[in-house]
């Protein structure tokens, strides 16, 4: 190879190890920033071209991303997400029944208004909760997140690499939730079980008092107005409309309006996120201008050709090695090759999701639950987390792989 190609390599490289750690210490740099610097570099030693680094782009991506954000910012400022789950924990009689409610609720919620915002929402409140009645906030911050991320795995738009999954697959909507939605929910009941059984004293037998939540008022105009947004998307997905129309549909559907001001709803929008993804999809692209696509190819495809499970171990290893996001796309170019792509797409969809448990780092979603918590001086250490987490990804991802090879 020339110097150019090794100049290349590197950059590519140094990039993806940025996003998988997250920022480089002697930089204030995160995630987004890192990625389109990386891009940037990419652009200008001439590894991918201006023109094909705009083509790399995916903008049915970026829309569906967009349009979710607009739709969740919506249900977010008219109190949606709060009263639900306020309403949900309310109920709890016990620490296990408290536990309990809150993976299922979490798993749920997030196959359809994406992980992060679930976690953002919930944090807070089960800090709250556990504090308020003398538990210990850890194993049920743990269960909050790791269901967070396994019920994400549902559906299309629960989480970004499945939008790019949906997308790039043209699998429909209800087909991708039919099936994932079986190994999703038994991954949320081996989040149950295992910390359970990881924090027993924790769920000794103890009943509660009645809970006394702080009452939320929520915006009633456009509480219903964004639930009918919502439930007319979620029709369009099921009749087989493109998600990426039905989501910007519903989103547009919000923004006509006479009582909210647009920028509040633009502030909603994680735009680093946003700059994110159109930053990776031109680094990964660049793995194939300059001349490593065939290398990626020779040494990815194996694993996908070899069976069900060294496909899903080896996207999972690859999801905690690069991240979620980069390893699907590392996927992207190679999977439509194959004999049975949309076998490939589902597995792909099912391992990358799970892997995001094995580690805090392993998601944003476990990032933003780790930080919340942090603000409230309890800490969520990346040992703790791993006793649990190690347990989770082994058991959750082995019931995916037993469930793939039976149907697929």
């Amino acid at each position: 190879m020339s110097f150019f190609h090794y100049l290349s390599l590197f950059v590519i490289a140094f990039t993806l190890y940025g996003i998988a750690v997250g920022s480089y210490p002697a930089f204030r740099m995160n995630r987004a920033t890192i990625a389109l610097v990386g891009a940037a570099i990419l652009i200008f030693i001439g590894s991918i071209s201006l023109e094909q680094a705009y083509d790399s782009i995916d903008l049915n991506t970026i829309l569906l991303l967009f349009s979710m954000m607009v739709i969740n910012g919506n249900l977010r400022i008219c109190g949606f997400f709060k009263l639900l789950s306020s309403k949900i924990i309310s109920f709890a009689k016990s620490p296990n029944h408290l536990l309990a409610l809150i993976i299922f609720s979490s798993g749920l919620l997030s196959a359809f208004f994406l992980n992060d915002t679930i976690v953002i929402i919930f944090t807070p409140l089960v800090i709250e909760v556990t504090l308020a009645l003398k538990r210990n906030p850890v194993p049920y911050l743990i269960g909050l997140v790791a269901s967070a991320n396994i019920g994400s795995s549902a559906t299309i738009i629960g989480n970004p690499q499945n939008m790019i999954i949906g997308v790039s697959s043209g699998i429909s909507f209800s087909k991708y939730a039919l099936y994932q939605t079986p190994p999703a929910l038994i991954g949320l009941l081996v989040v149950w079980l295992v910390l359970l059984m990881i924090y027993k004293k924790e769920f000794a037998k103890v009943r509660f008092e009645k809970l006394d939540l702080e009452q939320v008022k929520p915006y009633r105009p456009l509480l219903i107005k964004s639930i009918a947004s919502s439930i007319l998307m979620i029709i369009a997905f099921f009749l087989g409309a493109p998600v990426t129309l039905a989501a910007f549909g519903g989103a547009s559907l919000l923004l006509i309006t006479r009582r909210l001001k647009p920028e509040r709803v633009f502030l909603e929008i994680d735009w680093s996120l946003l700059v994110f993804f159109s930053a990776l999809f031109v680094v990964t692209k660049s793995i194939d201008t300059a001349g490593f696509g065939k290398y990626l190819s020779l040494t990815l495809e194996p694993y996908i050709t070899e069976g069900t499970a060294s496909f899903a171990i080896s996207s999972a290893f690859l999801s905690n090695l690069v991240s979620n996001v980069p390893a699907v796309l590392l996927y992207r170019p190679i999977i439509p090759n194959l004999v049975n792509p949309e076998q490939a797409w589902l597995i792909l969809g099912m391992a990358t999701t799970f892997a995001g448990n094995l580690t805090l780092i392993g998601s944003v979603a476990n990032l933003i639950v780790a930080e919340s918590a942090k603000k409230q001086f309890l800490n969520l250490s990346f040992k703790e987390y791993l006793k649990s987490g190690l347990v989770i990804t082994f058991f959750s991802l082995l019931f995916g792989i037993i469930w793939f090879n039976l149907i697929l």
